[in-house]
């Protein structure tokens, strides 16, 4: 698939980093392609881009997450401007602008119960995003199977993974990549 190939560059981990600090360590780490930015604010991000885009990164910002970021059209026309190469949301209205902007798009689905399921399937149709990611990545496996059978993009998990057998049994489901902070999880090797 093209998003898993250009963005999480064929790895199943990807880099959650909270903060600045943090993106040294996932831009020298040989496992990630992909980092997820899940804080800061705007002011930082210039640098962090031209970091990423040296090391031949891809960054996503989630935009919900990072302060100073009209959460708007012009917001995403601003991080565009500044060579941002994709989002994560869990907003349905930014994914439009987004994709009008060229961005890669996640939409972030919070999969708490049987109707929970259901919402993001219908609110994924309509939206199209590039990919999906589930929380937690500790669901069902019938849940993602449900919504790859549906929606026919890549599902990408997040929250709840602590060890290396976590990692390996949401893979094990059909989970196509994870989402992690936890520095010991960028070097699973699968």
């Amino acid at each position: 698939m093209d998003f898993l190939e250009k963005v999480m560059g064929r790895s199943h981990i990807g880099a959650a980093i909270r903060r600045v600090e943090d993106l040294e360590e996932a831009v020298r780490h040989p496992n990630i392609h992909a980092i997820f930015l899940l804080g800061g604010d705007i002011n930082y991000l210039p640098g962090m881009i031209k970091k990423v885009r040296t090391s031949n990164k891809v960054m996503l910002t989630h935009i919900d997450l990072v302060e100073g970021i009209g959460k708007d059209r012009a917001g995403i026309h601003l991080i565009k401007r500044m060579g941002v190469q994709g989002i994560v949301t869990t907003k349905s209205n930014l994914t439009k602008f987004a994709k009008e902007e060229d961005l890669w798009v996640i939409q972030r689905l919070f999969i708490v119960d049987s109707e929970s399921v259901k919402t993001a399937i219908r609110v994924a149709e309509k939206i199209k995003p590039h990919a999906v990611e589930v929380l937690p990545a500790t669901i069902p496996q019938y849940v993602i199977e449900d919504m790859k059978r549906s929606l026919g993009l890549p599902v990408l998990g997040g929250g709840l993974l602590r060890t290396e057998t976590d990692v390996k049994e949401a893979l094990g489901k059909g989970i196509d990549a994870i989402t992690t902070s936890l520095r010991q999880l960028w070097n699973v090797n699968l």
